[in-house]
């Protein structure tokens, strides 16, 4: 349970890392929960429903995740 917290936390400072870049462009991503692997993402704002929402996060969001946290496997959007 303390390294779920601990993956948790380091997803948590490394989204707040990217997420300058996000609202410059109106928009904003909440962290939901990681399971499985799989960090769960809400994106909001001028991202929620945007056409460039899924290359943001995969290019982007996704990619950060995997190489800098073990046992991130992929992003999902909620």
């Amino acid at each position: 349970m303390e390294d779920l917290v601990q993956i948790e936390n380091m997803i948590k400072v490394t989204l707040n890392r990217i997420r300058p870049y996000i609202r410059s462009h109106g928009g904003d991503v909440e962290f939901v929960r990681f399971e499985d692997g799989f960090v769960y993402i809400k994106m909001t704002g001028a991202c929620d429903g945007c056409a460039f929402a899924d290359v943001t996060i995969e290019e982007g969001i996704e990619e950060l995740l995997i190489d800098e946290i073990p046992g991130v496997l992929g992003v999902l959007l909620v």
